[in-house]
């Protein structure tokens, strides 16, 4: 009997090491087989090797990008519309132009590709960089809104002014404007549970929780993938983004000590908010089931001009094409002849990024980063401090932006190119998150984008590379150990 116990007790250990190895070789193979970045590859391999089960649970609750499948079966489901709304939009030819600037033309062949559309002309931009100018416009957009109001933001926070943008949207309801906002769960969860919240729906404000945060779904969906867009748009004339939320930032997350957030939006009025239209009904019937109509072809706030402000909308994340940022950057980066700027409150590049960005700086280009010098993420703070010396070595330009934390998300090539939007330069905006950016071919715009990355550079400090390799010894360790996590931030 004790022979029969003890081969038993063998034969289970034999088990339990068989099944966990072959549960480490097919969440190995898993990896490999997504075809991610080595950098990606590599860190989940070390997190299921040195962490065994836990490895293997964390991966498969934060390495892959599952939308749930009831989204996927509403994703699917509304593709034809929207093919069919594109056929519809291409036959109106006199928004569309192949007629862009030399360094956008590569951009714009990319978007064409993926999207199907030209770029599309007769825009009328603004750069909006004050917050009290933001919500100043914004109120007043809101006040005079006729027919309908769609929202989506990561984050909304009571208090200051942000309570002024609730106020005109109840009041908005109630004179009969259909009023629909989209809150991500975990970027708006506190405010989600407060009375100002249930305020809006009782005036008849049809409020979603985005990706609800529930510790029961992470087998189906992912639970860190978010709707980190924020997108206003007004009676389908008048779209915002950009990268402020909803927050005053007198008042936002003080207690973290990196003074006030600083934030851009861009206001646009013309054809393309019909795209920008497209989009959101993507992501309500995505998130609700609930179908909107899309936006009629014809509904434009002005006549359009012939060349204002060429444009494309990019919008990432499940369900769009995959990882379209991601080459949409790239693409831009090799474009720049002389020049990009760079704005990112989080510096965690891809490795195809950042070797873009090394050899642009090495082939000639003046190269320009600006970063916040305090982060209200020390796991970024730290990641991305990994990446200085690289950069700094190739010729790039650092530039730490003192007392605020800078949060405009912005590139700037050639004085002509501009990209504004919702993308942070981490893994997480490049691989995950619902975002969206604003590509846009005009030479006065970048003027004014310019002017503003000027006023930033001018209230920054210079990372010099000799400075850089003087810091204490402890400091690269502390880079090193979390630049390990960088492909999962």
């Amino acid at each position: 009997m004790h022979l029969f116990y003890l081969s038993l007790n063998t034969f289970v250990n034999y088990l339990i090491f068989f099944t966990y190895w072959l549960a480490i070789v097919a969440t190995t193979l898993r990896i490999l087989f997504k075809r991610r970045p080595t950098t990606f590859v590599v860190a989940w391999l070390l997190v299921i090797y040195i962490l065994p089960i836990i490895g293997i649970i964390l991966y498969l609750v934060l390495g892959e990008a599952h939308l749930g499948e009831k989204r996927v079966k509403r994703a699917q489901k509304m593709r034809p519309t929207i093919i069919q709304f594109v056929q519809q939009l291409i036959n109106f030819s006199d928004i569309f132009t192949t007629k862009v600037s030399p360094v956008s033309q590569p951009i714009f062949k990319l978007c064409k590709y993926v999207t199907g559309l030209n770029g599309i002309k007769g825009n009328h931009i603004e750069l909006l960089s004050s917050t009290s100018t933001i919500f100043d416009r914004l109120i007043e957009d809101i006040n005079a809104a006729k027919s309908n109001i769609e929202l989506v933001f990561y984050i909304w926070q009571k208090g200051g002014r942000a309570d002024e943008v609730e106020e005109a949207l109840i009041n908005a309801a109630k004179r009969g404007v259909t009023c629909r906002l989209m809150l991500d769960s975990a970027g708006s969860r506190y405010f989600l549970k407060t009375e100002a919240s249930r305020r809006m729906r009782d005036s008849g404000i049809i409020l979603v929780e985005a990706l609800k945060v529930n510790l029961l779904r992470f087998m189906f969906r992912r639970l860190d993938l978010r709707q980190h867009r924020k997108v206003v748009i007004i009676d389908n004339y008048i779209t915002y983004t950009g990268s402020m939320n909803i927050v005053d930032p007198r008042y936002f997350k003080q207690d973290k000590h990196v003074g006030e957030w600083v934030d851009v939006m861009v206001r646009m009025a013309g054809p393309i908010t019909m795209l920008m239209g497209t989009i959101y009904a993507s992501d309500w019937e995505m998130e609700t089931g609930n179908h909107l109509a899309l936006p009629l072809i014809t509904d434009f706030a002005e006549p359009p001009e012939e060349r204002k402000h060429i444009m494309q909308l990019i919008a990432s994340g499940p369900g769009y094409a995959e990882n379209m940022i991601h080459p949409m950057l790239l693409t831009a980066i090799y474009s720049a002849q002389e020049q990009i700027i760079f704005t990112t409150p989080y510096l965690v590049p891809s490795d195809d990024i950042l070797n873009a960005i090394c050899t642009a700086a090495q082939r000639g280009v003046e190269v320009i980063i600006i970063v916040p010098e305090k982060n209200d993420s020390m796991m970024v703070k730290w990641a991305s401090r990994a990446f200085f010396s690289e950069l700094l070595e190739s010729g790039v330009k650092l530039y730490q932006f003192k007392h605020n934390l800078l949060h405009t998300k912005s590139v700037l090539i050639d004085n002509q190119l501009s990209l504004v939007g919702t993308v942070n330069l981490d893994m997480r905006s490049l691989w995950l998150n619902f975002e969206i950016t604003t590509v846009i071919d005009d030479a006065e715009f970048a003027h004014s984008l310019s002017g503003l990355l000027h006023s930033y550079l001018n209230n920054s400090n210079e990372v010099s590379i000799s400075t850089w390799k003087k810091r204490p010894f402890w400091q690269p360790i502390i880079e090193r150990l979390f630049y390990f996590f960088a492909p999962l931030l």
